[in-house]
């Protein structure tokens, strides 16, 4: 018995299709998973212990990642209060260290309180919410969103921006 090549493609179209369609109804795993909108700009993410309030020193940043092993990021005690600070004078702060123009990654200068990309110079302000202050980059720093404790203890529980080289802050 001969199949003809439509005859073929058909039958194997048609089974693709049938396992296709089955598999998408009959997986209660797919339905029971939670919605993810990955066009958002904040997504949830374990929270993280990153630092303890009494420990920080003004104008002294303390590296840490965030919400992976490959987001650097920085927590900062501004020694004034700050839009998004958190603690008991609402001075501390946390951003993404990886600069939004490229990815290089950025230093804070504490003379100047800003941070500082070396590679292409851009500036961000980190009293000032992460704005970009001058430079090739068009878009702030992205805020860590932070939670301060009763016990003194400083948490990481988002992203507010789109850390560099990510679509949706996702891996």
């Amino acid at each position: 018995m001969s199949v003809s090549r439509r005859e073929f493609l058909k039958a194997v179209g048609g089974s693709a299709a049938g396992v296709g369609i089955s598999g998408a109804v009959v997986s209660p795993a797919s339905a029971a998973a939670p919605a993810v909108d990955v066009g958002r700009t904040t997504l949830p993410f374990k929270p993280k212990v990153i630092a303890r309030a009494g420990q920080l020193q003004p104008n002294t940043p303390v590296s840490f990642t965030y919400p992976d092993a490959s987001s650097p990021c920085a927590v900062i005690k501004m020694g004034a209060p700050v839009p998004g600070g958190v603690g008991p004078d609402h001075d501390i702060v946390a951003y993404s260290t990886l600069c939004t123009h490229m990815g290089c990654p950025v230093a804070y200068d504490k003379a100047a309180r800003t941070f500082r990309c070396p590679c292409h110079f851009s500036i961000f302000d980190p009293e000032r919410s992460g704005q970009m202050a001058s430079g090739q980059a068009t878009e702030n720093l992205p805020m860590v969103q932070l939670e301060y404790a009763a016990d003194g203890s400083v948490k990481a529980v988002g992203v507010e921006g789109l850390i560099y080289g990510r679509q949706a802050n996702l891996l």
